[in-house]
């Protein structure tokens, strides 16, 4: 698959790079991509939540009431589950909810998300740029300009940049990060998917 490369103000620049099809061209993987994203969203999870049982809940050492006579049950404490403010029965204890998936299978749902991209046509590859200073403007404009402004995009570039990741922060729409680190999630939450020209080959190498 070939691409024409654009430049910041959305026009073409005459050149055009191919898109390898081992990566942007392979068999879609439905499962692959599942097992990856549901192993991705459930390790975000912290697992810190807790309710106490009777034993861990405060007070309760005296009986509450005499056991005959008053017409309402038996109790032996009111930090029992049945009275208010007592304890719960198995409630939520702290665990972790991580899951593992092999990297061959991350790898193979990483390609099967960047070639649905590719399918429905919302790859876009941008020049390489740089900016002097931290400015939300020349982001915004350049999105404004490549038709991107009002769609969730996520950006990939070749390395860690400090002035454009700033830059792009504040443009709630946008995710900047660097080719290698895009997770199969963050390739389907996003509507298009903008390369700078060498953030391509950065991708080539880590998934080839």
């Amino acid at each position: 698959m070939e691409l024409k490369v654009l430049n910041t103000a959305g026009a073409e620049t005459g050149e055009v790079v191919t898109l390898r099809d081992d990566i942007f061209g392979a068999e879609v993987s439905e499962h692959a991509i599942w097992l990856d994203v549901k192993s991705i969203l459930a390790n975000k999870r912290q697992g810190t939540h807790k309710a106490k049982t009777r034993a861990e809940v405060r007070g309760g050492g005296r009986k509450p009431y005499r056991q005959k006579g008053t017409g309402n049950a038996r109790q032996g404490s009111t930090r029992s589950p049945l009275m208010v403010g007592g304890g719960t029965i198995f409630g939520p204890t702290p665990h972790g909810y991580d899951q593992k998936v092999n990297r061959k299978v991350k790898q193979l749902a990483r390609r099967s998300a960047f070639s649905s991209k590719a399918q429905e046509g919302r790859i876009l590859v941008v020049e390489d740029f740089a900016l002097e200073q931290i400015k939300t403007k020349p982001v915004a404009d350049m999105l404004k300009n490549l038709g991107l402004d009002e769609k969730k995009t996520l950006m990939l570039t070749p390395d860690y940049n400090l002035v454009i990741a700033r830059s792009g922060r504040n443009i709630e729409a946008l995710n900047i990060m660097t080719a290698e680190k895009a997770s199969t999630y963050d390739i389907l939450n996003s509507h298009t998917v903008l390369f700078q020209k060498a953030a391509l080959k950065k991708l080539e190498e880590t998934l080839g």
